[in-house]
């Protein structure tokens, strides 16, 4: 059975959090459209930008954008895999209403109505550089090329293509900070082991913290490849009539982190830009999902906004004072957050589906196969090797030599350990997410509340997993690319998406971390 494809106009709206999507009055014929740019990394997990307070990262070009338009502190992915939610972002549904979009590695099919298209159909030139939607087969879905716009080689190239007069549409998805990282190119970039602070669900162990220095390098290298964008679009004289977001997929490839809807894997770096729109220096504390951002570039552009998107502009929140482009924003106390399967990771192409809700204190997680193994299966099964929803590094192997250690935290069983059904954790107190309450007496209100909030949520947007919890859709939809089970290289497989030379994980037990096992 596949998940009903409903549309916000045919459902009862609940807690004020579904304002419909009637086409929005938008300012006069004559003002000019504006540009639009999405500045999207690869694996960049909050508070890792200098505009978010991190004290190492130097993140210029995202610190100018949130300094001249909006920082946002609860941007929050729709999934913490790239496909399902790079598929969100085009079209405005969460993953569960995508079919088998909600997985990595999928089919997008395209009968889903998606920003880029119609901006495109709209009169927009569009093309995008890099990472689109993917990994994944968008052709076999209906599309002609990726989802997200035409390839060029370089921001230069799509500009000079662009026929003039033209408003443009241009996406660019960096491989930045994907893995895997050419090992200390944080120390060798100046970077300071002992300034690293390192969440409290990894050991704080110096390997880490390298290991974490690399990822702070690839993000510093991301921040720059958008800067040359930024200086390319004021050289043509388009800055001032351009929209601008800078964000993130999914959270960092580290343990307990990408792929898991805990902050780390879900809570996104987002600025957003227009000038003389935006009032500079503007903080917005609100919540927002990424399906977010279809309503909001389609409103932007004064195209009207299909029935068919669940997300809501946040053009109220950016421009409050600009009645007649929008009605008022709905209520952002909240956010919901769902993933179903990620990497090719347990026997039988088995899914890890969870859904959850998160508010400004809490997080309620609800995993709808406990017994299955959360990171994957422990020993290889096709995707990455061992606990393969998990990206090889020192990190992980180090966790791994833990298992059986126990401590306080237990890093192995945060990271690999299987999860009860329920989990709720106090953010407010507990920012790293480690001290499950589901099971204490003093929190049975909270947990009734949130449970009932997100099973609402479920049935509202159609979620199979509403009247089906345990389906097996997600489990039978199509893993692509299609592989034989003795000759298939999925790891080639994705060195070769990402244009990078196959690099044994095997080299990271060469750095200095043996001492560190001890």
């Amino acid at each position: 059975m596949k998940p009903a494809i409903l549309y916000p106009l045919s459902i009862i709206f609940f807690l004020g959090f579904f304002a419909g999507s009637e086409p929005a009055a938008g300012p006069g014929a004559s003002a000019p459209r504006p540009n639009i740019i999405f500045l999207i990394a690869d694996d960049w997990s909050y508070p890792h930008a200098g505009a978010c307070g991190d004290k190492i990262v130097k993140t210029p070009t995202f610190d100018r954008l949130a300094g001249e338009g909006a920082l946002f502190h609860n941007a929050y992915c729709a999934a913490p895999s790239c496909s399902a939610s790079r598929a969100a972002i085009l079209t405005g549904r969460y993953p569960h209403q995508l079919e088998s979009a909600g997985n990595l590695w999928s089919v997008f099919p395209s009968k889903f109505p998606n920003w880029v298209s119609l901006l495109e159909e709209a009169g927009y030139f569009t093309g995008k550089t890099r990472k689109g939607w993917g990994p994944g087969d968008e052709k076999r879905g209906g599309y002609e090329h990726n989802p997200a716009g035409p390839s060029f080689n370089s921001f230069q190239a799509f500009l000079d293509a662009r026929p003039p007069g033209k408003p443009f549409c241009y996406w660019f998805g960096g491989y930045d900070p994907h893995r895997p990282y050419e090992p200390s190119m944080g120390i060798r970039a100046g970077m300071n082991l002992g300034e690293v602070d390192v969440p409290g669900f990894l050991p704080d162990r110096e390997c880490i913290r390298n290991d974490i220095l690399d990822y702070y390098f690839e993000i510093e290298r991301f921040d720059r490849d958008c800067g040359e964008i930024i200086r390319q679009l004021e050289k043509a004289g388009e800055l001032d009539n351009t929209f601008i977001v800078m964000t993130s997929d999914n959270g960092m490839p580290f343990p307990r982190a990408k792929a898991n809807v805990y902050d780390y894997g879900s809570r996104m770096p987002l600025a957003i830009f227009w000038k003389g729109k935006i009032e500079p220096g503007t903080v917005i504390e609100d919540f927002m999902n990424f399906v977010d951002f279809a309503p909001t570039f389609l409103e932007a552009a004064n195209e009207q906004v299909p029935e068919s998107m669940f997300g809501q502009s946040l053009l109220p929140l950016l421009v409050p004072d600009n009645t007649a482009r929008s009605r008022p924003s709905p209520p952002r106390g909240q956010v919901f957050l769902e993933r179903e399967r990620h990497a090719n990771a347990r026997q039988g192409g088995l899914s890890y589906p969870i859904r959850a809700v998160r508010t400004r204190d809490f997080l309620y997680i609800r995993n709808f196969e406990p017994e299955r193994w959360p990171a994957g299966d422990p020993e290889a099964y096709k995707s990455v090797g061992q606990y393969g929803d998990v990206d090889n590094s020192i990190t992980k192997f180090l966790i791994m030599d833990m298992e059986g250690h126990g401590g306080s935290p237990d890093f192995f069983q945060l990271a690999f350990g299987k999860r009860p059904a329920e989990e709720l954790y106090q953010v407010s107190k507990d920012p790293y997410q480690l001290n499950n309450l589901a099971g204490r007496r003093a929190f049975r209100k909270e947990l009734k509340r949130m449970r009932a909030s997100l099973s609402q949520w479920m049935a509202a947007t159609g979620d199979l997993r509403a009247a089906e919890p345990h389906t097996i859709y997600w489990d039978t939809v199509e893993y692509t690319p299609k592989y034989d089970h003795d000759n298939f290289d999925l790891q080639a497989e994705i060195d070769k998406y990402y244009f990078l030379k196959p690099d044994p994980w095997m080299r990271f037990q060469e750095t200095s971390c043996r001492e560190d096992k001890n």
